[in-house]
């Protein structure tokens, strides 16, 4: 019960972060300057908690620089201000779900470059979350013309770096704690952040203290901690279950929204969200299942 409650835990966080982050940009905040703001002190409260913690995950072998340069400064950047742009155009629930099409793209990498075959199972959950996402943005409720086809590809960007960024990742974690990955991915994308504007305008520009709290919020609350829960939940039950519990995210984004912001999704953006979470879970499930096969049952069952 405590891992499922973790990993609970950490969805809330990240729903309440993309929340906080709409109503930052509805005052002036850009996505650029809140993508600088988190990555940068995301990097630096993680450095400093290894540093007192656990000094020995700070380091890293020189030939894996190239690698979290990758992760880090090129896909992590992407989903990061990918992701903020979708949220400062569409719905905060939308904008969630159109990225946790994620899962159903790695899986179709997989299928197209890893010879991993593509199921009936994984087939289905690729309908699913297509149509799921067709439904999310609108598309049976407006005229194709009027879609926010700016939201719709920045959500389609972020889900596509966000699912880069697992398939890199897991290569890394091989070799490194999960906190390693996280600090220098984090560290990496804070400089493309600011390279792409270098005007630190979120310094120059002279933000109130209301909004420094809740990018600090974004920064901590928002990304170091809901990862540590997630993390903690995982040691106490299995990957794949965590993953499926970390689907309640578009839910409780939606709820927070209604709250906060006043936002509100259609039923046909609720239907569509829940054929996005249920293809999630199914890939979930299947993948638990598949755990739990003697490989030569897999082999023949795939054959």
């Amino acid at each position: 019960m405590r891992g499922y409650l973790f990993v609970l835990g950490a969805a809330l966080l990240w729903a309440s972060s993309a929340t906080i982050g709409k109503s930052l940009f509805a005052e002036g905040v850009t996505p650029v300057e809140l993508a600088q703001v988190r990555s940068l002190l995301g990097s630096l409260g993680l450095a400093l908690a290894l540093a007192v913690l656990s000094r020995d995950r700070l380091r890293v072998r020189p030939q894996d620089l190239p690698w979290f340069l990758l992760l880090g400064g090129a896909v992590m950047a992407l989903v990061q201000l990918a992701y903020f742009f979708t949220i400062e155009a569409i719905q905060v629930a939308a904008a969630i779900l159109i990225q946790y099409t994620s899962p159903v793209l790695v899986v179709v990498f997989s299928a197209l470059f890893l010879k991993d075959p593509m199921t009936p199972a994984k087939l289905a959950a690729l309908v699913l979350a297509l149509g799921g996402c067709f439904l999310v943005v609108g598309g049976l409720e407006t005229d194709l013309a009027d879609i926010n086809l700016r939201g719709l590809g920045w959500g389609i960007a972020a889900s596509i770096s966000f699912s880069a960024y697992t398939l890199l990742g897991e290569r890394l974690m091989h070799r490194y704690s999960p906190w390693t990955v996280l600090l220098y991915t984090l560290l990496f994308a804070a400089i493309t952040c600011h390279a792409v504007d270098p005007s630190l305008a979120y310094l120059t520009e002279g933000r109130d203290p209301s909004q420094w709290a809740r990018m600090a919020y974004v920064a901590i609350l928002g990304t170091a901690v809901p990862f540590g829960l997630y993390f903690a939940g995982i040691d106490h039950i299995r990957a794949s279950r965590a993953s499926i519990t970390a689907s309640s995210e578009p839910i409780f984004a939606g709820g927070i929204a209604f709250v906060l912001l006043g936002e509100t999704l259609e039923w046909l953006q609720i239907l569509g969200g829940l054929l996005v979470v249920g293809a999630v879970v199914l890939l979930q499930l299947k993948h638990e299942r598949d755990q739990h096969t003697p490989r030569g049952i897999r082999e023949s069952q795939a054959g």
